[in-house]
């Protein structure tokens, strides 16, 4: 996400950092760069120029250009800019004092409302709350099979009734009565798609909202339509009143203009962001972390906490003993990147690492093809447990053997095996809290080529 606006502004604080001292002149031509590269990431363009405004008037009129460096003041400026942009600070929801809270999602045709719907019932559940999802997008019978199905691979109960296509009101107040009856903390109720400009429609959801009362209106957006949405989130807001955003399908945006402009134009927190099509693709949103990962920061504090959530306090200690021991073995390398596909997309998760831009231009092209991952969870698979322990011991027939198990070619395997070393002396030298996710992601990602010496001084460590 944010790939085009990030590789931009890079690029203008590299130059900023650069130089010794600034001149207003110099400052001028960095934020006039910072301009178009928000009007290229989509972003609206009055808050675009409020955006650069506000960061010259601190950085001119202030003592930042008198500083020892000053580049990186300026560079901080942007980022409290971008913090204040997005929200500043996390928005959790708002349940009502007596159970359940009624979560009323809308939004647009094929913004992802459905799937959200599931995704929110999944995070809800790792809170240590139980939710009943109400299928009251009665005019889409696919919708309503479509919520049932997640609700099944979830295992969270799911209410739906025949209904013609004007009963979502009535279907809505009746899923709310069975989650009285089942005692749960939510009632998420998944409604009908429809365009702001449809009044009978609105107007379905404000006599929904009159009969629900509910604790959060929450309008899901596809941040791939751009001020589209911005716009859609304005006018259902005027109309209907939103509690929060879900900006959905983020992950598919490289620019971003949605999620910068939505919060300054209309007023309305994101509350959450869908990251991956995966169920558990749903993260609560927190501008300070999003504006470091714009300006290629990184985002640490999100890595810990889904390596927290795979990994338990006594596999991470092993796993450091491992690493410091240089007993990392293949079998651990299959553990790990196991545990990473839970954490999401690869390319989600370097993004969270600090000068990750750097690593991937040394990963080769397609190197975090997800494709590629799951042929090394095959070829290792198709190892036997002392083959994983002694990955230097495979000999030929053994790799023969391997590659025939996992539909892959001998060569294929001596890649693997020669990646691997050189991710093992990678993890002796990190040993760090990030040597688990950065090892595994650049081994899955296809790592770059063994040079012959490497060979030799793997084969003399051996």
């Amino acid at each position: 996400m944010f790939d085009t606006l990030t590789d931009k502004l890079t690029a203008v604080f590299a130059s900023l950092g650069n130089k010794g001292r600034l001149t207003e002149a110099d400052v001028d031509a960095a934020l006039r760069e910072v301009r178009l590269a928000l009007l290229e990431a989509d972003v609206n363009l009055k808050v675009a120029r409020d955006f650069v405004g506000q960061i010259r008037e601190k950085a001119v009129g202030g003592d930042v250009l008198k500083g020892i460096s000053p580049g990186q003041a300026v560079i901080k400026l942007v980022h409290d800019q971008l913090v204040t942009l997005l929200g500043e600070g996390a928005h959790p929801l708002q349940p009502h004092a007596a159970p359940p809270s009624v979560a009323l999602m809308v939004g647009l045709q094929g913004s992802g409302k459905t799937t959200t719907a599931a995704k929110l019932a999944l995070h809800l559940r790792k809170q240590g709350h139980r939710s009943l999802l109400i299928a009251a997008d009665t005019r889409r019978p696919a919708a309503m099979d479509q919520l049932e199905a997640l609700g099944k691979e979830l295992d969270v109960p799911v209410y739906r009734e025949e209904a013609g296509p004007d009963d979502a009101p009535k279907v809505a107040s009746n899923g709310l009565k069975r989650a009285r009856d089942l005692g749960v903390a939510w009632a998420i109720v998944d409604t009908g798609g429809r365009l702001h400009v449809d009044d009978e429609l609105m107007e379905e959801l404000a006599v929904m909202k009159a009969e629900l009362d509910p604790a959060e209106v929450l309008l899901v957006v596809d941040a791939m339509t751009g001020q589209d949405a911005v716009s859609a989130a304005a006018a259902f807001n005027e109309r209907i009143g939103l509690t929060g955003l879900v900006l959905s399908k983020l992950d598919g945006d490289a620019r971003g203009g949605a999620a910068l402009s939505v919060t300054q134009t209309t007023g309305v927190p994101i509350k959450f962001a869908g990251v991956s099509e995966k169920l558990d693709g749903l993260e609560v949103f927190h501008p300070e972390r999003m504006a470091s990962r714009i300006l290629g920061m990184g985002d640490i504090v999100t890595l810990v906490e889904r390596v927290a959530e795979q990994t338990t306090e006594e596999q991470a200690a092993e796993m450091e003993r491992k690493l410091r021991r240089a007993e990392f073995d293949l079998d651990d390398f299959l553990k790990q990147l196991r545990q990473l596909q839970k954490m999401g997309p690869l390319s989600s998760l370097l993004e969270m690492l600090p000068g990750a831009r750097g690593l991937r231009a040394q990963l080769p092209a397609g190197g975090l093809d997800e494709r590629r991952v799951r042929r090394t969870e095959a070829m290792i698979s198709s190892m036997t447990l002392w083959e994983r322990q002694h990955p230097e011991r495979i000999n030929g027939s053994r790799r023969r053997r391997v590659a025939q198990g996992s539909g892959t070619a001998p060569s294929d395997i001596n890649q693997l095996l020669s990646q691997f070393r050189q991710m093992q002396k990678m993890l002796k030298q990190l040993a760090s809290g990030q040597a688990n996710a950065l090892g595994a992601l650049a081994g899955a990602g296809g790592g770059a080529p063994t040079s012959r010496a490497a060979r030799r001084r793997a084969k003399r460590g051996r």
